[in-house]
């Protein structure tokens, strides 16, 4: 069985090269994700690498797409393309964009305005079952997909479909662009708000593989609901000078010596 959390800091670290490479990137929150991508990816998901557009896989949206640096490298790690083409992230030869686009293997939807993942997602799921397929559909959100008004449409519908192959994580990470969250837009209570739309909710720590793993497999044996997963994240996890650090938000351009100062403190995490 594969360490999760080895996975997950290996994640980071080719997250942070391939923001280095491209001299810009959002390292905040795709460092946040990380974790929440190694256990989708290496544990729950049922996926096949060499066949991305199987029918019967599971599905994935990155709703924060601003955050995919660390997508491109989980499916780089997971076999869907060389590690090569994560890492040049915004670079005219490849296609790692700034932000997720179909076009790159593995990509079920393409993602970038916050607020469209979770409607997309609940499309997918309801496309299958209405073609009999029971794969399942996993979206993470960040907090600005809650301040949106499609995300709240979607959790609505949702809830009222019982659609219980839909699953979202929700990245609370507390920091977004311009200010804390609390700041900008509080969002009170969003697991309270969601449960009354019909939704199981979980609260989970968003940095503990196990807590994870063990929430998405609750998720599996929920019947008539979909599932909503919040979970408490930290901005910047793993490197400590990024930690809660408004700045890293993004898009930033580290220096030489500051990826390598992440690189070596990952490596030893």
């Amino acid at each position: 069985m594969p360490d999760l959390t080895d996975i997950a800091n290996t994640i980071r670290i080719n997250c942070l090269k391939a923001i280095h490479a491209g001299r810009s990137g959002h390292p905040g929150g795709s460092l946040s994700i990380a974790d929440m991508l190694a256990v989708l990816y290496f544990d729950v998901m049922n996926l096949d690498p060499s066949r991305p557009d199987w029918k019967e896989r599971d599905r994935f949206i990155l709703s924060k797409g601003h955050a995919c640096p660390s997508l491109y490298v989980a499916l780089a790690q997971r076999g869907y393309f060389p590690m090569e083409e994560a890492l040049k992230l915004r670079k005219i030869d490849g296609f790692a964009e700034g932000h997720p686009d179909v076009g790159m293997p593995g990509i079920d939807a393409p993602s970038g305005s916050l607020g469209m993942g979770l409607s997309q997602g609940l499309g997918m799921a309801l496309g299958g079952r209405h073609l009999g397929q029971d794969f399942r559909t996993h979206v993470i959100l960040g907090d600005g997909d809650l301040q949106e008004g499609n995300t709240w449409e979607a959790i609505m519908l949702a809830g009222h479909k019982k659609m219980d192959t839909l699953v979202a994580v929700y990245d609370s990470n507390k920091l977004q662009g311009d200010a804390p969250v609390a700041t900008q837009l509080d969002l009170g209570d969003v697991g309270a708000k969601v449960a009354t739309f019909g939704w199981h909710v979980l609260y989970v720590d968003g940095h503990d593989t196990d807590a994870l793993k063990a929430a998405l497999e609750e998720a599996k044996t929920i019947k008539g609901k979909p599932t909503f997963i919040v979970a408490d994240t930290v901005k910047g996890k793993g490197v400590s000078f990024m930690e809660g650090v408004l700045f890293w938000h993004g898009s930033v351009t580290m220096t030489d010596q500051q990826l390598a100062d992440a690189v070596k403190e990952l490596e030893h995490a």
